[in-house]
């Protein structure tokens, strides 16, 4: 077993954790890699604010050839774990009486101040009821052109002579498929648009906003929107293209973007753009356990940690992926999915992140933990996520 420990705080007994259950957890991810299901996997647990379960297994690369282990400091893409950093972003605006979550979107985008949009708020999008099609609508609809289809078609079109680039509208030309609240479908250009809002009314780009106010008040030094050589050079590499990239980024090799590269950089970055390492992303899931604290910093006060981690979708459908859920739960922006799968308190909420990577908090044990799980492929495996959960929860004394 390829095994690297990590930084902690403190021993598993002094925060009321039988050792014995990391073993189970290591073993676990080891079938993992044997089994060619993840490349390899990475973790940060703490309880009480301390740091007790910390480390990495597996290689670095895909390569085989390739005998560089993966490191509890290896950098990763979280994905759609940027949505809990987003949805922050916004409840902070909120308690500083800038937004409101039932405002229209059209309040800030004109582009939506047309029915059937004038009915999307802000709300909506935060918690994938705003009848948007979901991510998966491609796999579902015959012939549907997803937004980011329909974004980069407008982008290839695109002259400069005719002003400032209107994404949104082209990408709203495929209309919605249900009535705002109608049903749970997760919608990442959603929160794209909600990083279209933070810019508009803070002047700045969502990106800056979230560096400014949320990441670099934290400490979260290695949790960027684009690596740096340095950090590139601790990435995680996952697939030919991906090491290319990050070759060029540490050998200083980047050319001048082209004119689609600078197009697609309009596009907020909010709804999964940030890479980070376990022992950053604790931090984060720290402060909203602090109740928007984290030792001495304040990100945002308890009644926006308290609003955003509670249940606030009831009745709601959910048919994404397959599903056949008659009741969502569902916080602002955060989940809150319960049922016999689960071991966590049900207080807990979570966010998951593609190819894939999740961070899962329990107020109630005082409990948070953030893995990587790199899938091998595109494909998705619950024991690598749901599994890994329940492995973690039992070792609670």
């Amino acid at each position: 077993m390829l095994h690297t420990p990590g930084v902690t705080d403190c021993s598993p007994a002094e925060v009321g954790y039988d050792t014995s259950r990391i073993e189970v957890l290591n073993a676990h991810f080891q079938t993992l890699i044997d089994q060619k299901k993840i490349q390899s996997a990475s973790y940060c647990v703490s309880r009480y604010g301390k740091t007790f379960m910390h480390g990495a297994m597996g290689p670095l690369s895909f390569r085989e050839d390739r005998a560089d282990p993966l490191l509890p400091t290896t950098v990763h893409n979280i994905a759609s774990i940027t949505k809990a950093v987003t949805s922050v972003a916004i409840a902070k605006l909120v308690e500083d009486g800038i937004l409101r979550f039932d405002l229209p979107v059209s309040v800030f985008l004109e582009q939506f101040n047309v029915d059937p949009f004038n009915k999307i708020d802000i709300y909506s999008l935060l918690t994938h009821t705003s009848g948007l099609f979901p991510d998966c609508a491609g796999s579902l609809i015959p012939y549907h052109k997803s937004y980011w289809q329909l974004i980069g078609e407008y982008f290839e079109k695109y002259n400069p002579e005719s002003g400032d680039p209107d994404w949104i509208t082209a990408a709203l030309s495929c209309g919605v498929n249900k009535k705002v609240g109608e049903e749970w479908q997760y919608c990442s250009f959603g929160f794209c648009l909600l990083g279209e809002i933070i810019k508009k009314v803070t002047g700045v780009t969502a990106e800056q906003y979230i560096e400014e106010q949320i990441l670099k008040p934290l400490g979260m030094k290695d949790t960027v929107w684009g690596l740096t050589p340095e950090l590139a050079r601790r990435a995680i590499i996952r697939n030919e293209r991906h090491e290319k990239r990050l070759n060029d980024l540490i050998n200083g090799n980047q050319p001048e973007d082209s004119q689609m590269e600078k197009l697609w950089g309009t596009v907020s970055s909010t709804g999964g753009g940030l890479a980070s390492t376990p022992a950053d992303l604790i931090r984060f899931a720290n402060m909203l356990l602090g109740m928007g604290t984290l030792h001495d910093t304040r990100i945002i006060g308890r009644k926006a940690v308290e609003k955003i981690t509670t249940r606030t979708l009831y009745g709601v459908p959910d048919y994404c992926w397959g599903n056949d859920v008659s009741d969502r739960s569902y916080g602002i922006g955060l989940d809150m999915r319960r049922g016999p799968a689960f071991l966590y308190s049900d207080t807990s909420y979570f966010h998951e992140g593609a190819g894939a990577c999740c961070m899962a908090i329990d107020p109630t044990e005082q409990l948070a933990a953030v893995w990587f799980v790199p899938f091998t492929e595109d494909n998705w495996y619950a024991e690598a996520l749901f599994n890994v959960t329940n492995i973690i929860w039992s070792g609670l004394i």
